[in-house]
């Protein structure tokens, strides 16, 4: 399927559209003050070993201290048998990658296994290993690739490999190419490593820009759109030096509208931001992400398209699987995710509905496991997580809800009101009561709770008086002693 790449580069952020058929499939968002740390080499220093978790935090110059767990650390690899404590200790220095961005309140989580990603090859420096991407699936394709680059490395090689997807259709002087560059980059890892002090960054991975160019422009790509002219020019440099085939694909946008609005990506933003997800059909979706998981519900709304009930449902239902394989891409969700797909009674339904599923998924550059329908009529799923999500880049919980999604109505803020004034009358003798609150709890005060608060006011002996603050949201409220 033909694919369009957008960039859009600010001196604040660059935004990077994936387009299929003229539909947005992929965003990815960097900011300057912000930038992504996966891939990342650092000097560390071990500040603190925790042999009851088999893991130690890591000081790498960030505001949260990075975590290390015992099956990331390559001498545990080698000495299987050796706890944490006895491979690590308090002030060591370490290099260390990053292998996942800090999400929520957790630090990065931490490698001692560094390995380089070019565009055909990941270089493991420090292991012997040779392995194929898990997405070539054909044991004899694997089994050629491996022969393959064998015979093109020097017999007394150093390090192992990993061959990537797009390596099928590299020239051997492209493969040959990218180990150059590979080595190029470790030599200058290892020298900085010597240079730069503890907790200090040793390389840094490419910009967004390039890793697109290095990680995700392939055979199906027909074009590069940037609207930068200096991004334009850094992409070309990299493209001569380490992708040549895709130098003519990379085009410099300067048309009068901007680039996103010329092709609705902004709109794709904003829909990728919202709980709810309409369906052609008529049907929708409601996602709902929480700290541990995600969960999915279908539902056929105002479609009836279907012959009978059923159709209707399962016509639903593989339109729903289409949907939300894509919105997963689209917001960068990950880790365990529950789809409640409307029931289906026949199993040959429920087998086409997951088939879609598996095969939408499987265009996905992040690696997803699906587990089928539970006891529950629930199917379970996994996606890898390694950075954060799209409503957490963009968004913040709301500071009136608290990020619940809901707020307390009037009515029951004028009841939390009334239940804090005979406390506060309790405990102080004041003059007089005066309520602070937003506009339409002091209307609900002044029209259908106006007995409540004459009869309150009676009951504690003294005034109440009421005060409308514009600026409060609909549940806070301060009482004043007067």
């Amino acid at each position: 399927m033909s694919e369009e790449i957008l960039i859009n580069v600010t001196p604040q952020e660059t935004r990077v559209a994936i387009m299929e058929q003229g539909v947005v499939q992929e965003l990815h968002i960097e900011r300057t003050s912000s930038l992504g740390l996966v891939g990342n080499v650092y000097k560390g220093k071990v500040c603190r070993v925790l042999p009851g978790m088999q893991s130690a935090f890591i000081e790498i110059g960030l505001s949260r201290a990075a975590f290390l767990h015992i099956a990331d650390i390559l001498e545990y690899e080698i000495n299987a048998e050796k706890p944490i404590q006895e491979l690590l200790h308090e002030g060591q220095t370490v290099m260390v990658q990053v292998i996942k961005e800090p999400i929520g309140s957790k630090g990065a989580r931490l490698t001692t296994q560094i390995s380089i990603a070019g565009r055909f090859l990941v270089y493991l420096p420090q292991q012997e290993h040779i392995g194929v991407s898990q997405r070539i699936e054909d044991e004899a394709e694997r089994d050629a690739l491996r022969d393959r680059l064998l015979r093109l490395l020097p017999e007394k090689r150093v390090g192992g490999y990993i061959i990537r997807t797009l390596a099928e259709s590299a020239s051997d002087d492209e493969l040959l190419a990218d180990l150059e560059y590979l080595h190029k980059v470790w030599a200058n890892i290892q020298a900085s490593n010597g240079e730069v002090s503890r907790g200090s960054l040793v390389y840094q991975d490419l910009t967004l820009p390039m890793r697109v160019l290095r990680d995700v422009v392939n055979e199906n790509t027909d074009r590069i759109l940037v609207d930068s002219r200096e991004t334009h020019q850094k992409m070309m440099d990299f493209a001569q030096s380490y992708a040549t085939g895709v130098v003519e694909r990379i085009e410099r946008y300067s048309g009068e509208r901007p680039l996103f609005d010329m092709n609705s990506v902004e709109q794709e933003i904003e829909k990728a931001l919202s709980r709810k997800v309409e369906l052609k059909s008529g049907g929708y979706l409601i996602f709902d992400q929480t700290e541990a998981l995600t969960t999915v519900d279908v539902n056929t709304g105002g479609f009836v398209g279907g012959r009978t009930l059923a159709d209707t449902i399962f016509k639903t239902n593989l339109e729903a699987a289409q949907a939300i394989a894509r919105q997963l891409r689209l917001r960068n969700l990950g880790g365990i995710i529950i789809i409640d797909f409307i029931d289906m009674e026949e199993e040959a339904h429920r087998a086409a509905v997951l088939d879609e599923l598996r095969k939408a998924v499987s265009r996905d550059r992040v690696r997803s496991t699906i587990h089928g329908f539970s006891g529950l009529g629930l199917v379970e799923m996994t996606r890898k997580r390694t950075r954060e999500s799209l409503a957490h880049i963009l968004c913040e919980p709301c500071s009136s809800c608290q990020g619940r999604g809901e707020i307390k109505t009037a009515q029951t803020v004028c009841y939390e009101i009334l239940r804090e004034l005979v406390r506060e009358a309790r405990q102080f003798n004041a003059r007089e009561y005066r309520v602070l609150a937003s506009e339409s709890v002091i209307d609900l005060f002044l029209d259908e709770e106006s007995q409540s608060l004459a009869q309150l006011s009676d009951f504690i002996g003294k005034p109440i008086s009421l005060q409308v603050e514009s600026q409060y949201a609909q549940e806070a409220f301060d009482i004043v002693l007067m």
